[in-house]
């Protein structure tokens, strides 16, 4: 089984940028914790992370051709991005979106995301856990 592992915008400075809100790891070390648990669960993680939409639409498109199903935080993307949606409902294989915060209890903008109905679910506000959760969730979705 192949699972992208797919960063939007910002995350590049996760460890740093408000670690209040998003946690004290690095991208590099929620990379290296989702890979070690792919092993455990036989799957094959590819991690990639872009601040360009174009970029983000392009791994997705891709993603159909290798992967088995995606976990993407699209970061801001997720409340302003109808082509990512799009790209989500054009690939055809399972997407779960993830949120480091719980976008609820934020900002009220944060509320609405123009993805989250094109995806087979939504994890928010665990942390780098989001990730972890919804990595074993696309996993037991996947036939096998």
């Amino acid at each position: 089984m192949k699972i992208l592992i797919l960063h939007g915008p910002n995350l590049n400075l996760l460890g740093t940028r408000e670690p209040e809100v998003y946690g004290s790891l690095t991208l590099e070390n929620i990379n290296e914790k989702l890979i070690a648990l792919g092993k455990e669960l036989n799957a094959e993680i590819k991690c990639l992370q872009s601040n360009h939409e174009g970029a983000l639409i392009d791994a997705l498109h891709d993603a159909r051709t290798w992967a088995h199903g995606v976990v993407f935080n699209p970061g801001g993307y997720t409340h302003t991005s109808v082509a990512l949606r799009d790209a989500i409902s054009a690939i055809q294989i399972p997407v779960i979106e993830v949120h480091l915060s719980n976008v609820y209890a934020r900002e009220e903008f944060r509320h609405v995301s123009l993805v989250s109905a094109v995806c087979k679910g939504k994890v928010t506000g665990f942390g780098w856990r989001s990730y972890e959760l919804g990595l074993r969730g696309l996993i037991d979705i996947i036939p096998t």
